[in-house]
């Protein structure tokens, strides 16, 4: 029987891991990023001034500062969409923070057989698996602690990170192909 927490829950989650916390972002966009102010500058101006002092960076700052790893892989296609761009350009706010960005072709994730869904791994423990509707709004995060399970995804993770770039060089690349 799948074990559901809710967003508050999940949120504890990344105060009380231990060593690593680690994402597969793989959808075109987010709704939570569409309703956010930074988003509509974004779209108005093509960039964005992020608030390097927000809950989030704070604690990411904080978990780093005492050796913990956080990172991401984020799947983008080709063309990137509006919400990839948005999220690369907050790659730097980031990576500010501690946490190693890192970008794929969609492509090279579909050629790699990643799962298409997005996903946390805590501590090389557990799966947080996000559930999101058609929006794009997350509705709710299943625990998974099947061994098996998360060693499939920590399995994914090794490669989405040995395939991807540095989010610094994968901007670059896609700011030279849009010119």
């Amino acid at each position: 029987m799948p074990k559901i927490i809710n967003l508050a829950e999940f949120a504890q989650l990344f105060k009380t891991f231990e060593h690593s916390a680690w994402r597969l972002e793989s959808r075109r966009g987010y709704a939570s990023d569409r309703e956010d102010e930074t988003y509509r500058e974004f779209v108005e101006t093509g960039t964005v001034t992020w608030d390097p002092d927000d809950e989030w960076c704070r604690n990411m700052r904080a978990q780093t500062k005492v050796g913990k790893r956080v990172g991401r892989v984020r799947i983008i296609d080709n063309p990137p969409t509006t919400g990839q761009l948005y999220l690369l350009d907050n790659a730097k706010r980031n990576s500010a923070t501690g946490e190693e960005m890192r970008n794929l072709w969609r492509a090279d994730a579909e050629r790699l057989q990643l799962p298409a869904e997005d996903f946390w791994i805590f501590d090389s423990r557990f799966i947080a698996l996000l559930y999101f509707d058609e929006a794009d709004t997350l509705l709710h995060v299943e625990l998974i602690t099947n061994p098996a399970e998360v060693m499939r995804y920590a399995q994914a993770r090794d490669a989405a990170l040995h395939h991807s770039s540095p989010y610094e060089e994968f901007a670059a690349l896609v700011a030279a192909t849009e010119e």
